[in-house]
């Protein structure tokens, strides 16, 4: 049975232009393609065979990663379970002229182990930790389990309405019109999108999220914006070649110089108008002069009660966000330490 350090993989990336959002630095969907590569990678040579991600925690960017630069993602399989897999990934940005480097995000990815019916299977190994130092990351991984599944409980009793609201309310009228400032955009799912068969790979769904949000972030903004964050999100269900993917960015809160999106994912079957959620998510974009350095976004002031519903609610993961990347900078200013 491997260790975590027997499962380690490490992807190598030079940032070119074309890998650019904002000038001269990387776009953040790009970053989470690359992420979802590479945990995928070590999970499937853990799993010994196909795997699709089913949820990803909380992923920050604490600094980005600018054009010429290289980019190292590492990942290792720090958690076993029946049939799914926790890998974590640390991503490091390296300057080729001093060497220096930094860390410029940590997150922790869940895979699921399929069958070729797309149930999910057994996995036959498990991890077993060698030393005081691997056993402290399973505990943490334990941890973690346990919170995603009371963040599972929380979304089912909510339902799968998403961040764009759902059907009216007699007592609140308004409470789920269509925000003022949306986006939408559909595409077909390629096989050249998938990994695993006839799967989407998550990568892919990962990027054009980003890019949905994105969107929606340079026109309010009227400039160029940059990916700060990713709340942790589930996927509900998988997405096969030649189905429709829409994706319905709506904006939820702004801030002095960032403002959060929300992005709501639909599947349909083509051929018979099924349509299914297949995930959502909250992104946080921060608006971005020539010169890289933040600038004042536009001020909104929410008016119907759907939008004050989605600000209260951003209003409070905005604050949680905060407390969540003071706790990773201190571990990682910690971990130097020793």
């Amino acid at each position: 049975m491997p260790s975590i350090a027997d499962t380690a993989t490490e992807m190598v990336q030079w940032v070119f232009p074309e890998h650019a959002g904002a000038p001269g630095q990387i776009h953040g969907g790009r970053m989470m393609e690359w992420i979802a590569q590479v945990g995928t990678m070590a999970a499937a040579r853990v799993a010994r065979g196909t795997v699709t991600l089913g949820s990803m925690d909380d992923l920050d960017f604490l600094h980005s990663v600018r054009v010429g630069e290289i980019a190292i993602l590492r990942a290792q399989v720090e958690y076993v379970g029946r049939s799914s897999l926790e890998v974590g990934v640390r991503v490091f940005s390296e300057n080729v002229m001093t060497g220096a480097r930094a860390v410029t995000l940590n997150s922790h990815l869940v895979f699921v182990a399929l069958d070729d019916r797309l149930s999910p299977r057994p996995v036959a190994d498990t991890i077993v930790p060698a030393g005081a130092a691997e056993e402290a990351l399973v505990d943490s991984a334990r941890v973690r389990r346990e919170e995603r599944l009371k963040r599972f409980a929380v979304r089912r009793a909510r339902g799968l309405q998403g961040v764009l609201g759902g059907a009216p309310s007699a007592e609140a009228p308004g409470e789920h019109e269509a925000p003022r400032w949306r986006f939408e955009s559909a595409r077909a799912v390629l096989p050249e999108d998938a990994l695993f068969g006839s799967t989407m790979f998550a990568g892919k769904l990962l990027k054009d999220i980003d890019e949905a949000g994105g969107i929606l972030s340079m026109r309010y903004c009227r400039g160029f914006v940059m990916t700060a964050c990713v709340d942790a999100l589930d996927f509900h269900a998988p997405i096969a070649t030649h189905e429709v993917v829409t994706f319905q960015a709506g904006l939820n809160h702004v801030g002095t110089s960032s403002l959060e999106v929300g992005v709501k994912v639909l599947a349909e079957v083509p051929w018979t108008g099924e349509v299914r959620p297949a995930c959502t998510a909250y992104l946080t974009f921060v608006h971005l002069g020539s010169d890289r350095r933040p600038r004042p976004v536009p001020p909104f002031v929410p008016e119907s009660p759907s939008e004050l519903r989605r600000w209260e609610a951003a209003t409070q993961r905005r604050e949680e966000r905060i407390a969540r990347v003071k706790r990773l900078k201190a571990a990682l200013a910690a971990a130097e330490r020793v």
